[in-house]
């Protein structure tokens, strides 16, 4: 952790004026799959501010697109919130007319339970695809939620374990840091394993890349933000974005896309600090940057978690890929290479097979020339790389030495086009029988089948 940041306890609810409250309404209770069998395990979360909030959110870019993500992106227009109402164990996606009604529904009885004004809940759900919401269950979670919200760990803790589905452990953080003199706190939670290459934009339109950032794909996992620094909503968006970039958008499990995927931050200026502005990107100074840099940490920490959790994961690959043409055709090429089934199965087995990998390179949209192609090992974020190619030719480490360098539960994966300035950075994960077992599921007990 950088030494500006300090860890403190409380996730989303270490920022003054957030409380938090996880609850079990048996919203599974329908059958909805992986996570029926957990028993009674909390899947409703509220998270609520004492004053109204800056606003910011990321969504995904799936042309299906579930009812609580249109919901938020509507209510964005506006940069305000001040609550979050989330369930587990149904995604209401693909669920129509009625669908949209009761994600509504779900943030009116969160204004109405929370005595906050209309149109400022958002509302994220996460689950099994194509089932109604049983909303009378809802109904009961989120008047249980808003009794027992709290701003202790406990809190903080439960609300994390209400939005899990398939993860085997929660996944929050907070840190503090200074912000114009001030000390200023931001947390988050999250949630993901599986279906997870996330790849989201402000509006859910298909992204346009940033500048030196490739847009990414698409995947299911969710996170929550919370913030007491000041800081304004076009800039909060814009802050988010640049660390949605360059986190959630750098993660795949499986290479798989969802419905749902949606990253919110609500900030309440309770640190008091002078509140964050922009009227044009040149005039971006210290404060911004330092808040940015706060902001994409917990972002890439609490991708990380998602990727470390993921479906019968063994094994996480940081893929550094450097010297392609241009940042697109870099985020191609690392792509091709982090969803290759043969390339992952050979990362689950330890097995440093160079072949698979400049094949995944071969078939990629990016431009790649074999007599350049140089692919090596190294402990993470080390600058000692093991090379086993190098311009195209095996180079004289032995097999033994390469199968240590890529036996790790982590390693680092280096490949150089050496053809341009393009760079690009994936944290990815291995596939394993386990993945397998896990989402074949028995369709004779529909209670194995996943989201």
């Amino acid at each position: 952790m950088p030494k500006t940041f300090t860890s403190v306890p409380g996730a989303v609810v270490a920022a003054r004026g957030f409380r938090a409250a996880g609850v079990f309404c048996d919203i599974k209770r329908l059958g909805t799959g992986k996570g029926s069998n957990k028993g009674a395990k909390r899947d409703l979360a509220l998270l609520v501010s004492e004053v109204p909030c800056s606003a910011a959110g990321m969504f995904t870019t799936n042309q299906i697109c579930a009812a609580p993500v249109k919901v938020c992106v509507s209510r964005m227009a506006k940069g305000m919130a001040q609550a979050v109402v989330i369930n587990s164990g149904n995604a209401n996606a693909c669920t129509g007319k009625q669908g949209m009604k009761d994600a509504l529904a779900m943030t009116r009885l969160a204004e109405q339970a929370l005595a906050i004004s209309e149109g400022y809940a958002l509302v994220g759900s996460t689950g099994r695809i194509g089932v109604l919401m049983p909303m009378e269950n809802v109904t009961q979670g989120i008047q249980a939620a808003a009794i027992e919200l709290g701003s202790t760990e406990a809190h903080a803790a439960q609300a994390a374990e209400a939005i899990m589905t398939s993860d085997s452990r929660s996944k929050s953080l907070a840190i503090e840091f200074k912000l114009g003199g001030k000390n200023v706190r931001l947390g988050g939670m999250c949630k993901g394993a599986g279906m997870i290459q996330p790849g989201m934009s402000a509006n859910g339109a298909r992204p346009a890349a940033l500048p030196g950032i490739p847009p990414g794909l698409h995947a299911t996992m969710l996170g929550f933000i919370t913030t007491d620094a000041a800081i304004e909503a076009r800039t909060l968006q814009m802050a988010l974005r640049e660390a949605v970039a360059n986190s959630f958008n750098r993660i795949t499990v499986d290479g798989d896309m969802s419905t749902n995927d949606t990253v919110l931050v609500l900030a309440n200026g309770l640190a008091g600090n002078t509140p964050i502005k922009q009227l044009a990107k040149s005039e971006l100074g210290r404060n911004y940057k330092a808040f940015q840099a706060a902001l994409q940490h917990v972002c890439l920490e609490l991708a990380k978690m998602i990727v470390r959790d993921g479906e019968g994961v063994h094994r996480v690959v940081t893929l550094r890929l450097s010297g392609a043409r241009d940042t697109a055709e870099a985020d191609a090429a690392v792509r091709s290479i982090a969803n290759s089934a043969l390339v992952k199965t050979s990362w689950h087995g330890g097995d440093p097979n160079w072949g698979r990998i400049i094949d995944a390179l071969g078939y990629s949209s990016a431009y790649v020339e074999e007599a350049k192609v140089d692919i090596g090992y190294s402990t993470p974020g080390s600058r000692q790389v093991l090379w086993s190619l190098k311009r195209g030719q095996p180079t004289s480490a032995t097999f033994a030495e390469l199968c240590a360098a890529a036996a790790p539960s982590e390693f680092d994966l280096h490949v150089r086009l050496n053809l341009g300035k393009g760079s690009a950075v994936l944290y990815a994960a291995d596939l394993t029988e386990a993945y397998v077992e896990y989402n074949k599921g028995d369709v004779g007990d529909p209670t194995t089948l996943g989201g």
